[in-house]
């Protein structure tokens, strides 16, 4: 039923389970429940044309028709603005505190629901790193708090805890059994980084009006700007020599010797399958790198290291594990064990070979996009987008560089030979 104007005998007068709608305020109602209570209302629509149904409180103290009518005139007001005051309140007790907004958050995040820059879901490996700094870091200085009260300075304070090692611990942990919370000042940044995503998906969702993490200034998330010596290489080289003679998995010499030759990332090359080498093109097509699809040219080097290997009868890798068909797990540890017969300094790791890689390109004479297409950073151009195999002057370049690196670890020219160019319109 509609009338002019709600007052206190027409809300005497309704039956239970009636309502009444006032024309004068539009949307503003009183229902009879069916306790006999009365209570007011407000209905509108938001901006994305969905309906809400907001509740104001129950006739009596302190409800008045005319006290709620003003409370309706004022959700009215804020609706008139853009803003959904009735969705805002239910996800404001969706997530009180800021360990639940991290849940909604990965809850999201892993069905999909958040896209990268790139436009895709995040990865089951980024997922983790991500829950990783959200339980032994966020939730410990910050879950606690109201997600609505978290100012800048406590981000600050978070940064700079973090930082301090305040988070530092030894976790247990299902899959290796015990993992060691260091803290420090890059783990500080990134962790603030994904502050910053996650305070973003708390205002588009309204929770808050803000994002608290704009405006901190974070540390610098430091280059690493380390590479082996020409020395290193050679103790490398005979690390492995000597990891070979030992028993050591052949998968993980192997895969140590085609991170040295190619500069890749190390997740690549132990997800790196059959199925995606072209030896005969001497090329490799990694369907989901860091970057997406990547085309990268493999030196005769690589190509004669991947030859000696055997496919085995379970599974596509190319650098198996130990035991079972997923990836070598334990590669760190191998890795490890590797280095310590070579006695390589603890600062020598899988990356500073891929850092080491781009160096010696450009210690050759080779420019920025070529030294990008070899390592697999990201293609700036729209033709990098279209490319099927890597071309002569791309894997002239490899080749150039691996032998670099094999000459520096002992083991000599690999192949060598020359790459014909193409002629101009040919």
């Amino acid at each position: 039923m509609k009338i002019k104007r709600i007052t206190l005998a027409v809300v005497r007068a309704l039956g239970r389970g009636e309502i009444v709608w006032e024309t004068t305020t539009p949307g503003f109602y009183a229902r009879c429940q069916k306790s006999d209570a009365v209570a007011y209302g407000v209905k509108y629509r938001t901006a994305s044309g969905r309906d809400r149904w907001s509740n104001i409180g129950r006739h009596g103290a302190p409800w008045t028709p005319d006290q709620a009518r003003e409370e309706a005139k004022v959700i009215l007001g804020e609706v008139a603005k853009g803003r959904d005051p009735t969705g805002e309140e239910r996800a404001a007790r969706k997530a009180k505190r800021v360990a639940e907004l991290c849940d909604l958050y990965l809850a999201d995040a892993a069905a999909g629901r958040l896209l990268t820059q790139r436009k895709i879901p995040k990865k089951a490996s980024t997922l983790a790193t991500d829950r990783g700094r959200i339980e032994r870091h966020i939730k410990p200085l910050l879950g606690h708090m109201a997600v609505d009260a978290v100012a800048r300075e406590d981000i600050e304070h978070f940064q700079h805890a973090v930082a301090e090692g305040k988070t530092a611990a030894r976790v247990k942990t299902k899959r290796r059994g015990l993992a060691r919370v260091s803290g420090g000042k890059g783990t500080a940044s990134r962790t603030v980084g994904l502050l910053g995503a996650i305070f973003s998906y708390a205002v588009r969702h309204r929770m808050r009006p803000d994002n608290p993490v704009r405006g901190v200034m974070r540390f610098a998330d430091g280059q690493r700007k380390r590479r082996a010596s020409d020395d290193e290489y050679a103790v490398l080289g005979a690390a492995l020599r000597q990891g070979e003679a030992d028993g050591i998995w052949p998968a993980a010499i192997a895969v140590t010797r085609f991170l040295t030759l190619t500069g890749w990332r190390r997740g690549e090359a132990l997800g790196l399958r059959w199925s995606e080498i072209d030896l005969a093109r001497r090329t490799a097509t990694l369907a989901d790198s860091k970057t997406g699809r990547s085309i990268r040219p493999l030196s005769r080097a690589a190509c004669d290291l991947l030859r000696t290997l055997p496919r085995m009868t379970k599974g596509e890798l190319v650098f198996p594990a130990t035991r079972g068909d997923g990836c070598m797990q334990g590669f760190p540890k191998l890795w490890a064990r590797i280095a310590r017969l070579g006695g390589l300094p603890a600062d020598v790791t899988p990356h500073v070979l891929r850092h080491s890689f781009a160096s010696l390109a450009g210690d050759l004479g080779y420019s920025e996009p070529t030294i990008a297409a070899l390592v697999g950073h990201k293609g700036q151009t729209i033709t990098s987008r279209y490319v099927h195999s890597a071309d002569a002057v791309l894997l002239a370049a490899a080749d150039s560089v691996a032998n670099r690196i094999l000459e520096l670890m002992g083991e000599g020219m690999s192949g060598g030979g020359i790459v014909p160019l193409r002629r101009a319109g040919g």
